[in-house]
């Protein structure tokens, strides 16, 4: 028998939509979570809960209906009796896991710039290189709905992954989060122009150094400065021009390592992989505006502050110079267009899958 047109457009009618679901939340499942799936050895499966909805592996089938309205934690069993433990991802999992253009900042870095940088409920916060919207997304966490985060991006692709991946996180546009595209020291002098703005500044760019104007003139007194870098050449160099700027206390620069353990009864001993150089941060307090910072009493090591060293091709980055540099003066690969579009594909199809 022939299908009238109403029932043909009936069935080819895509199933609905999950709803989209923040991912910062607790309590009983819903349809709209996201639901990290782990069997006896810990291999993972993330899914998004749907009513009706079934997960399929080739040990057997899990009914999504069996976890909505289950509490955070369960364990159930697929139909062939396999048992996962389904629990929400948390937040590091998020990040390490999103879909990306830009490389991220790694959650261990991330924790370190919420600690030092001071970001505080409430602050407001000034952001530069947004890449893929992971420690935009830490920021917004931290400053809450009181709070404010001016992203600034200068690639309109990056910025448009930075949006999918944290209106996702929080289940549509933040109501604190304003992004715009653009050049950092063009938009924060815009923003100073009638005085300070920020509390803090968080610049990860391939030349902070470039910033310090701009960002001084937003910042308030006793704001902080922190940068994100990746080589020892863009740290000297940032830190030498905070300090000839003058209004910056004494530069702090630091990295971090984190060396997992392996616990297994008496077999305890450090992983064989770790979580080692990923990049340096620094930091520095804004004096009171018009304030001349207190200059450090220090000895330098012999030629540290030389003219005819500092100078030297073969020195070309530290204490600062006056040349210009490129992503390929760091070995830093571009990103191609191809891997924009793949990341805006799975970031989308990933809410639902």
């Amino acid at each position: 028998m022939d299908e009238s047109p109403e029932t043909a457009r009936t069935a080819a009618a895509p199933a609905p939509r999950a709803p989209r679901r923040r991912l910062d939340r607790t309590g009983p499942f819903e349809a709209g979570d996201k639901v990290q799936l782990a069997d006896a050895k810990n291999r993972m499966n993330t899914i998004t809960l749907k009513e009706g909805g079934e997960f399929h592996s080739h040990r057997g089938v899990l009914r999504h209906d069996t976890l909505i309205g289950a509490e955070d934690g369960v364990v159930v069993q697929d139909s062939n009796g396999t048992a996962y433990q389904a629990l929400r991802p948390l937040y590091a999992d998020y990040m390490l896991s999103m879909p990306r253009g830009a490389a991220i900042i790694y959650p261990k870095d991330s924790a370190q710039i919420l600690m030092w940088g001071d970001i505080f409920p409430g602050a407001r916060v000034l952001e530069a290189g947004v890449g893929s919207g992971g420690l935009t997304t830490a920021l917004l966490r931290a400053v809450g709905p009181e709070g404010s985060v001016h992203s600034i991006e200068r690639r309109e692709d990056f910025a448009e992954v930075a949006t999918e991946n944290v209106e996702t996180y929080f289940g549509g546009p933040h109501p604190a989060w304003q992004l715009t595209v653009g050049d950092f020291q063009d938009v924060a002098v815009q923003l100073s122009s009638e005085g300070p703005v920020v509390d803090r500044v968080v610049l990860d760019m391939l030349a902070p150094w470039e910033c310090i104007e701009a960002a001084a003139g937003a910042l308030v007194s006793g704001g902080v400065f922190l940068a994100y870098v990746a080589t020892v050449t863009q740290l000297s160099r940032t830190a030498e021009a905070l300090r000839a700027h003058g209004e910056f206390t004494e530069p702090y620069a630091w990295e971090s390592f984190v060396r997992p353990w392996h616990l297994e009864g008496l077999a305890v001993r450090p992983e064989h992989r770790m979580n080692a150089h990923t990049g340096f941060l620094l930091t520095a307090r804004r004096t009171a505006h018009g304030t001349q910072a207190l200059s450090r009493a220090r000895r330098p090591a012999p030629g540290s502050q030389d003219i005819e060293e500092l100078t030297h091709p073969d020195n070309e980055g530290f204490g600062g110079s006056d040349a210009d540099w490129s992503a390929q003066d760091l070995g830093e690969r571009g990103v191609a267009p191809r891997k924009i579009k793949r990341a805006l594909r799975d970031i989308r199809q990933g809410r639902d899958r």
